[in-house]
């Protein structure tokens, strides 16, 4: 009540107002809007196929989940462990880095992290001050430039098409290098292309860096899916003297099929890994320890399963490209790693499908979705519209199914 005895209503803020401009001003992630949106109508019946998520559709390998059973059994891990990670764990990925790429990091140069994302977001949330550039190659994976925003800095697209098999070059980057520019991400092989810089175009970019001063951010989580012979690079085991202003993002969750245990990580500088993980220690604390376990196994088991996987990725990865090529106005290079095709539907554009005429690849993806039932991602989400981004990590007749109907669908007018 007031002093005069009338009662007030509460005052809130205006529903603008409620959420902070940092949060509300966060672009949801359109692969994952996708899978659900698919996930939705096949509940509802709908007989949906999905290219939207980057999961693979494997089982985690049982020695890697027998290593969790075991784990999760011991009292010990049923309580809090060191924020940066498991010491077995960190050891672990040391190891695996000079076993893979040939240079030696300690294990205090790693913090472990609740995913990729996660690894994504500390390391520029521990770089960046408000108004830093970091330069961002397109097409990207949609989370970067919010990871980006996030963290206070600025998004500076540099945009690679078909053409270049979506590969930036040194020249384009120092073209986009302004006195703000604090940072470069490299994702090799690329999602959403699928691309793989080589030995010579890493050196190039790394070489670039390392004579302006500025820090490579580079994310190397499908490694070791790759095809054609063709070998993914780390850009320190080509440049080591970027040892100092570089930190790498990785994780097991694609080469492993292990998405849902939540385990990636950060490496570089000694003083940038203390500073993340001290922002972890307040964010997250640590990994769950049955998550780290089964990451332990992963790294230090054999590749047998993982080549397994890259076979039966590499036979939809061709079948796709061939079908998609089959289409009139599109083109589809042929992705070397990841497990994405990203075709470039520009030629489509702007033609009459099923009564309609799609302008844009979103909508494009909407009338695949709506008269094709298969479940797509426009290019909108990793830059400039006229492409589309589709997974083969998914079984061998649903992918065939879902690119016979959007061949059908398109040959409509």
């Amino acid at each position: 009540m007031s002093n005069n005895g009338s009662v007030q209503q509460n005052s809130f803020p205006s529903p603008s107002r409620r959420i902070s401009k940092r949060i509300g001003a966060i672009a949801p992630s359109a692969t994952l809007a996708v899978d659900a949106r698919a996930k939705a109508l096949r509940a509802e019946g709908r007989p949906v196929i999905g290219f939207g998520a980057g999961e693979p559709d494997f089982p985690t390998p049982d020695y890697i989940v027998a290593a969790a059973v075991k784990a999760a059994a011991e009292p010990a891990n049923h309580r809090y462990s060191p924020a940066a990670g498991l010491p077995a764990l960190r050891e672990a990925i040391a190891q695996k880095t000079y076993r893979d790429h040939g240079y030696e990091i300690s294990p205090h140069q790693v913090l472990v992290t609740n995913g990729g994302k996660q690894a994504v977001y500390q390391a520029f949330a521990t770089l960046l001050d408000p108004g830093d550039e970091v330069i961002l190659p397109a097409p990207y994976w949609t989370t970067y430039p919010e990871a980006i925003r996030l963290a206070g800095g600025v998004p500076v697209e540099v945009f690679a098409g078909a053409d270049q098999d979506y590969k930036v070059t040194a020249d384009q980057l120092e073209a986009a290098r302004t006195d703000a520019t604090k940072a470069v991400l490299i994702c090799s092989p690329s999602n959403p292309t699928g691309a793989v810089y080589s030995s010579d175009e890493l050196a190039a970019i790394g070489h670039w860096a390392l004579e302006h001063g500025i820090w490579v951010m580079t994310d190397e989580i499908y490694e070791h899916l790759t095809y054609d012979g063709v070998e993914a690079r780390s850009i320190l085991s080509l440049v080591p003297e970027l040892a100092d202003q570089t930190i790498v993002l990785n994780g097991v969750a694609k080469t492993f099929a292990m998405t849902g245990w939540r385990v990636g990580w950060l490496s570089g500088p000694l003083d940038v890994i203390k500073a993340a993980t001290n922002l972890q220690s307040h964010l997250t604390s640590n990994v769950a320890n049955v998550s780290q376990w089964a990451a332990v196994a992963a790294l230090e088991g054999g590749m047998d399963a993982v080549a397994k996987m890259r076979t039966a990725f590499d036979r939809r990865r061709r079948t796709m490209v061939r079908m998609l090529n089959e289409i009139d106005g599109v083109r589809c290079p042929t992705p070397q790693g990841a497990f994405y095709a990203y075709p470039d539907v520009s030629g489509v554009l702007g033609r009459p499908v099923a009564g309609r005429t799609p302008t844009t690849s979103a909508e494009l993806a909407a009338v695949i979705l709506d008269e094709a039932e298969v479940a797509v991602v426009p290019g909108e989400a990793f830059g400039p519209s006229g492409y589309l981004r589709l997974s083969y990590a998914l079984g061998d007749d649903d992918l065939i199914e879902g690119v016979t109907r959007i061949q059908r669908l398109l040959s409509q007018g």
